[in-house]
């Protein structure tokens, strides 16, 4: 009975995991219409990155020059594939740029393949392929051109694909928790060389609103949500954590919907339907 209660308490967790992370880009949305993309993750980064600095002060005397350096290729990565996502949200709709965002969970096998020669299973082909006509459906105008948006988008996934490969590669044997707070950091650092070269806005009406989706951001998508996710993959299986996360997208669009209002055209939800089958169907391991 207990582990039971466990193994829920581990699934509730990751499903509020996925909520949060899926209404994170409806709050990037809104955010961005008063703050500077890239300031925005200055901010998100930073908070976080304290806050878990903070609750896991003891963690910080393993630092040594391999985190240091580890953490740095992380958090670049982290850092370009959360720009290219924030700063494509602002061309597109949350909900379908979750969707396009969210095919780094096919692309990671070949990423993968082509750093360590790990060949992908049949059903990360399949899944590719699958992910391929979901994304020409849900992104293709008309014209057959992709929008601003859906670019950014699509070139997130393949950023995120790279994150979590250098995660793989650089933070092998590394405490998870450590690595997690320098990929944070750096990722602030990056941030505001780019913010401060770029320039600081010149004034910024910091509203409730404002205030409480930054925080929304910083605390409760990336550090509450780092602890959740640590928890509840520690008690559930690999395959049923990585299904309950790929929800993300799905509550993205939801939440698109209910918050903002915003609709998908037939053509993009079949796009979606798809890329999200794909998604499932890269979860299933190697026979």
């Amino acid at each position: 009975m207990k582990h039971m209660n466990t193994d829920i308490l581990a699934k509730l967790a990751l499903l509020v995991v996925a909520i949060v992370w899926g209404s994170s880009l409806v709050v990037v949305k809104s955010s961005t219409d008063t703050l500077p993309p890239i300031f925005l993750l200055a901010l998100r980064f930073t908070i976080g990155c304290l806050t878990l600095a903070l609750i896991f002060h003891k963690k910080l005397r393993l630092l040594n020059w391999d985190y240091m350096k580890n953490g740095f290729i992380i958090g670049l990565c982290l850092f370009l594939a959360y720009s290219s996502q924030t700063i494509g949200v602002i061309f597109a709709m949350p909900g379908k740029s979750a969707f396009l965002s969210s095919a780094y969970c096919v692309i990671v096998p070949f990423m993968m393949w082509m750093v360590e020669r790990k060949k992908p299973s049949r059903y990360n082909i399949y899944a590719a392929i699958l992910c391929t006509a979901g994304i020409l459906a849900a992104s293709l105008t008309e014209g057959g051109a992709v929008t601003k948006g859906d670019g950014l988008a699509l070139l997130s996934a393949v950023l995120f694909a790279a994150h979590i490969a250098s995660v793989a590669i650089c933070g092998r044997g590394k405490d998870p928790i450590l690595i997690t707070i320098l990929q944070f950091g750096f990722s602030a650092v990056f941030s505001w060389i780019v913010t401060l070269a770029t320039g600081l806005p010149a004034s910024i009406e910091w509203t409730g609103g404002t205030v409480g989706g930054v925080l929304y951001l910083a605390l409760a998508c990336t550090a509450l949500s780092l602890l959740l996710q640590n928890v509840g993959q520690k008690y559930t299986n690999p395959s049923s954590a990585s299904l309950i996360l790929s929800l993300e997208s799905v509550f993205s669009l939801i939440a698109g919907w209910v918050l903002l209002g915003q609709r998908l055209s037939v053509k993009e939800q079949f796009g979606c339907l798809l890329v999200f089958c794909a998604i499932i169907l890269a979860q299933i391991p190697a026979p």
